[in-house]
């Protein structure tokens, strides 16, 4: 995954896929609906040319109404919201456990980056989102996530609030119905920055490498408080 969305094919350099993560983010941005904004992000991800201007991996949207109330279930079986982190900056994924690459590789970066933000990491709380709560079980999300920092908060919930959140945070999700119980799910594979106020700051692609996550989210968060 280099594109910006799970399990989508790719094809082309660099420069395309840096312009095809921002056209597909900001696509999302536009429409209000999951299911226009399936066939609009395949459209753009198809209609680019190799003749695109190269854009950078990150996407600023100033005051896009992204994020939004959020009522879900942590690996310890605690029932957190929004509002539990609240006065913490939030670096989200949003992905699931039996993601063959893009998520181990998303959760493997953040580890990464909160490893070289030192202390600073202490003003942020690392959340992975699953985007298949019919498998991602409380338990399967904790036995997942010891392969990564301890400091990543999984977070699962009925099937409603997850589309909820998902709705909330404008993320692409589609289920392969031909995969029996190993189906796929295709998704955005972003990494969300929030305020500690719960205010959208930015996005960065997830396959990023950790050193560069943490750079950006020093950025990020020092340009957000001017």
């Amino acid at each position: 995954m280099t594109n910006g969305v799970d399990n989508l094919p790719d094809s082309g350099g660099d420069a395309l896929l840096a312009m095809r993560t921002k056209i597909a983010f900001l696509v999302l941005l536009a429409v209000g609906g999951l299911a226009a904004a399936g066939v609009a992000i395949t459209a753009a991800l198809l209609i680019l040319g190799p003749g695109s201007i190269p854009l950078p991996a990150t996407v600023t949207s100033g005051a896009a109404a992204i994020g939004g109330p959020f009522k879900l279930l942590t690996t310890e079986g605690e029932t957190v919201t929004d509002q539990t982190y609240r006065g913490k900056w939030l670096l989200i994924f949003f992905g699931y456990t039996f993601c063959p690459d893009a998520c181990p590789t998303a959760l493997n970066n953040m580890s990464v980056a909160l490893e070289k933000l030192g202390s600073e990491a202490d003003k942020l709380q690392p959340l992975f989102i699953t985007v298949d709560p019919q498998r991602d079980t409380r338990e399967v999300m904790a036995e997942y996530l010891k392969s990564f920092d301890a400091r990543i908060v999984g977070l699962t919930g009925t099937q409603q609030q997850i589309d909820e959140v998902i709705r909330e945070y404008r993320v692409f999700v589609e289920k392969d119905q031909a995969g029996g119980r190993d189906y796929l799910v295709t998704h955005s594979a972003f990494d969300y920055l929030m305020t500690p106020h719960g205010s959208f700051v930015n996005v960065i692609q997830s396959n990023e490498a950790g050193e560069d996550i943490a750079a950006w989210l020093r950025k990020q968060m020092a340009d957000a408080k001017r």
